[in-house]
């Protein structure tokens, strides 16, 4: 261990840092075994966002082959409306030694995994329901390192810890994707200030979201670029197709999904306002199970898209929400690279292509448009390797 990390961890136990909306809390140096770990008592959250509540070493399958180090974290950050919360993540420093200046740090934004706190990546398992789709990006995310670049990872808020998942709320995903990096250079001050935030699928929407909101941010990250992947985009129109026809499908657990984002968006929206008594029913499950449990037949996946929503409901709120969360809406200020794969059958090509002509519209510099033609939703993960380090590589000089 270097020094300069002794040296900070020495002084991490005894030093606070002032926080001009929350009471400081010091850090408590031994979190709770097991599953505890993500349940901090309420009086450890305040302090200020990005801060570092406790960390422990993490193995098994959520952690990367080719990391020297793997660390669980637990972090200050603040909730879609406005309250110090505690969200979990994953810090992996590479093998390399660390250049001068500190390694470059790349802030992964993870795919949709549902909103129960099982499907988070750091606490994944052979026998998690969302462990496919939680080792999907791990051969990226090792190229990464081995490139000389840590890896953060965030579960977002709700997802892991306490409360429900804002699923594809922008400024929630933003702040669990930009605090975690505050949280790993608190850790390991030879993290560098150079930081590039890559996401697929729901995390391409939260990497574009995490980029808009990184200019209103007063703190130390200088950011370099954003690469995202099949981002997930015009919510509201997907909303609407998956609430019309009579055979069910496997695409109405992110009909559930939308809903759960858009009521954590905006409270006032009420589930037993829009949807049927059988949907209503069903509901609850979306904290308790993994999008691809939800896509079963015993769940969202067995009712028939138009028995859904009340004949009656009024949508406005809930259409105006959406919107709310569709990326086409953000201004970007730094480089944008954005990857599609022509076969992917969950973000439609051609949505992707309209939220790229919207972005410009609104000022962003599309620096890099990739499409693979004969790869899908998940093909792009291990076909973008190469093509995203040496754009990644041009972003750290």
């Amino acid at each position: 261990m270097s020094l300069l990390r002794l040296a900070a961890l020495a002084l991490s136990a005894v030093i606070t840092l002032p926080s001009p909306g929350f009471a400081e809390t010091p850090r408590q140096t031994t979190p709770p075994p097991g599953l505890g770990f993500y349940e901090p008592p309420d009086s450890m959250l305040p302090g200020t966002p990005g801060t570092v509540i406790w960390s422990r070493a993490l193995s098994g399958v959520a952690a990367l082959k080719s990391a020297a180090s793997n660390e669980l974290v637990l972090y200050r950050s603040t909730s879609v409306d406005g309250k110090p919360i505690a969200v979990s993540g994953i810090i992996a420093l590479p093998k390399k030694p660390a250049p001068e200046g500190g390694w470059p740090v790349i802030t992964w934004a993870h795919g949709t995994l549902g909103s129960a706190d099982k499907c988070a990546p750091s606490r994944d398992n052979t026998r998690s329901p969302a462990y496919k789709f939680n080792q999907a990006p791990h051969k990226l995310l090792d190229a990464y390192l081995d490139e000389g670049w840590a890896v953060v990872m965030t579960d977002y808020e709700g997802l892991g810890t306490k409360g429900p998942h804002p699923y594809l709320v922008g400024l929630s995903e933003a702040r669990g994707i930009l605090d975690i990096l505050l949280a790993a250079r608190e850790l390991h001050p030879e993290i560098s200030k150079k930081v590039a935030i890559v996401g697929h699928s729901q995390g391409g929407q939260a990497a574009l979201s995490a980029a808009a909101e990184a200019k209103n941010r007063g703190d130390e990250l200088d950011l370099r670029g954003v690469t995202a992947l099949a981002p997930a985009s015009f919510m509201g129109i997907l909303f609407e197709a998956g609430t019309m026809g009579d055979v069910p499908s496997e695409g109405a657990a992110f009909t559930a999904l939308f809903l759960t984002g858009a009521i954590a968006g905006d409270p006032e929206i009420q589930a037993a306002d829009v949807l049927s008594d059988e949907a209503l029913k069903l509901f609850p499950e979306v904290e308790t199970k993994c999008r691809v449990e939800l896509s079963r037949t015993d769940s969202w996946g067995g009712i028939a898209p138009n028995k859904i929503l009340l004949e009656d409901a009024n949508l406005l709120p809930l259409r105006a929400q959406l919107f709310k969360m569709h990326p086409g809406n953000l201004t970007i200020e730094v480089p944008v690279r954005i990857v599609q794969g022509l076969e992917d059958e969950r973000v439609n090509p051609l949505q992707t292509l309209m939220l790229k002509e919207q972005l410009v519209g609104k000022g962003a510099i599309i620096d890099e448009y990739t499409v693979y033609s004969a790869q899908d939703h998940f093909g792009i993960l291990q076909s973008d390797i190469e093509k995203s380090k040496a754009w990644l590589r041009k972003r750290f000089q």
